[in-house]
């Protein structure tokens, strides 16, 4: 069954631009790892200072072995990967305050329908 796992991470007013660069300079280095589904990086639309890393899971046992791979050390490092990660391997001020995981898994849905 597909998890989701949501990074809910609160940035500065004036810091989100600096989050969305970060994870687009890492972007597709999660895609390879097996039981991985899909990502997407939510920027809020209003004045919430809180961005969304939505990424999906065949299941708990994928996602448990990309937290405990070589990438995710790798991409994590210093003061917290896209959160604080500079080129170069050098860790830099965190874009992020704080984050929380939180976990779901899909209980219901529709699909949209083929135009």
């Amino acid at each position: 069954m597909t998890v989701i796992k949501i990074n809910a991470i609160t940035v500065p007013a004036d810091s989100g631009d600096e989050l969305a660069r970060r994870f687009a300079a890492r972007a597709g280095a999660v895609d390879d790892q097996d039981g991985f589904e899909g990502f997407e990086l939510l920027k809020p639309t209003d004045a919430r200072t809180t961005w969304l890393v939505v990424t999906r899971w065949r299941d708990e046992g994928s996602f448990q072995a990309w937290l405990n791979s070589p990438a995710f050390g790798h991409g994590h490092r210093g003061t917290g990967g896209p959160a604080g990660d500079q080129a170069g391997g050098q860790a830099a001020q965190p874009a992020g305050i704080s984050s929380e995981l939180w976990s779901y898994e899909v209980a219901g849905g529709s699909a949209a329908r083929p135009s």
